[in-house]
């Protein structure tokens, strides 16, 4: 354990730190709330360009094969750098590139300003894990690490909501302005919030750096951190299926309204949110982030398929779905900690960075995937799909996770 470790590891939480721990789950939270701008939005959107929506799906394209591409060679640089720099690079340049796409009445260069949003987004998983792991009492990790996965939720939730209402008193173009006008607030909160620096964390950067730079691309293609990697991405296509097609696919399977089925999906989704807070909780209570992740993992893929097998009525179906959230919220906490647990110090930002990049491979592949099994009239197969994901997860947990360490990351 490093010097800085120790000091960590018994202590609490120092109000400078609460602030900057405080920001970077705002600045989490504007990442999502961008993330999701444009589906409520999309018919404004695509009448006032008169575009398809193949069309201006492009613009997500863009946005994710560039945080793709580039999340990595970003956390190369928060190790190189300084996490927090970056993040208040990329909240701006996020920020910015929203409000020329309301400004500016071109098509391509709504879709533009996309890339470069996709540029922005590559900077908050890397610089966020390197400064929450930096300044947070080891006893406290997995608390905080549940209020950052928690605050990206909230932005989720609460993006619908209010670019509607924007877009009703100012337009679509207004909404994106006024969502920039958000993320600037955020930012100058960051900007005059300095990063606490003491004894203990001050000694830590350069053997940190040392250490990062002997390892770089070594580190990440080792047999762990690439576990992780898939885990990430069984876990976005996962997800991002089943939230995306759970609606039409219990319609479909058991002719449930669209009303009970939008209120399951809701219910999935704010018990997945309770769920992480939950274990955060569990997650400063034991060492076991392995077991937490894979019992969660387990349950939440078998009431998966249960809803699958069986109608249940709508309180029933709203209260299962719920359930099925919760078990894998609980999870994402101990998932962090796994990541964190085969981390060297120093190259916080390259591993999360990478490990974070399944997020985006998930994503773009399951509404193909998922939407696939759509079309060939196969709805229950959508939640068959999505618990044998789910079981898969485990096996990396159980077999490649379960308290490894990378050869590279020496002890933490």
């Amino acid at each position: 354990m490093t010097e800085a470790a120790e000091a960590l590891s018994g202590r609490a939480i120092r109000p400078a730190e609460s602030r900057l721990i405080a920001g970077v789950c705002a600045a989490h939270m504007m990442s999502h709330y961008y993330m999701l701008m444009l589906a409520p939005l999309l018919a404004f959107i695509r009448d006032d360009f008169s575009v398809s929506y193949t069309q201006l799906a492009l613009a997500l394209t863009v946005f994710n094969v560039v945080s793709g591409a580039l999340q990595t060679p970003v956390g190369f640089l928060v190790d190189r750098i300084g996490a927090r720099p970056v993040l208040l690079f990329g909240l701006f340049l996020s920020s910015v590139s929203f409000a020329v796409a309301g400004i500016v009445g071109s098509f391509w260069v709504f879709v533009a300003m996309y890339g470069v949003a996709g540029l922005g987004n590559t900077v908050y998983h890397p610089s966020d894990y390197s400064l929450l792991s930096r300044h947070t009492p080891s006893a406290r990790i997995g608390q905080v690490f549940s209020f950052h996965t928690f605050a990206g939720m909230v932005g989720s939730a609460v993006a619908p909501a209010t670019l509607l209402y924007m877009q009703s008193q100012f337009g679509w173009r207004g909404a994106y302005i006024g969502s920039a006008i958000f993320g600037l607030l955020v930012l100058i909160a960051l900007v005059a919030q300095p990063e606490p620096v003491d004894e203990a964390t001050a000694k830590a950067p350069a053997k940190a750096h040392t250490d990062a730079a002997d390892t770089g691309w070594r580190l990440l293609l080792s047999p762990p951190i690439l576990l992780n990697l898939g885990f990430f991405v069984m876990i976005s296509l996962m997800g991002s299926g089943l939230n995306t097609y759970l609606v039409v696919a219990l319609g479909a399977l058991h002719a449930t309204p669209p009303a009970v089925a939008n209120m399951a999906l809701t219910s999935l989704l704010a018990m997945s949110a309770a769920g992480t807070l939950a274990g955060g909780l569990l997650a400063g209570r034991t060492s076991r982030h392995a077991a937490v992740a894979a019992s969660g993992l387990t349950i939440g893929g078998i009431v998966t398929a249960l809803v699958g097998f069986f109608n249940f009525g709508p309180v029933l179906l709203i209260v299962v779905m719920g359930f099925s959230g919760f078990c894998v919220g609980i999870t994402y906490p101990s998932r962090d900690m796994l990541v964190r647990a085969v981390t060297p110090p120093g190259a916080f930002g390259k591993v999360f960075g990478f490990v974070s990049t399944g997020f985006n491979i998930g994503a773009s592949i399951a509404p193909i995937m998922y939407g696939m099994l759509m079309d060939r009239n196969e709805p229950r197969a959508i939640f068959f799909v999505s618990a044998t994901i789910s079981l898969l997860c485990v096996t990396t947990v159980t077999f490649g996770l379960s308290g490894r360490k990378t050869d590279l990351a020496g002890t933490d």
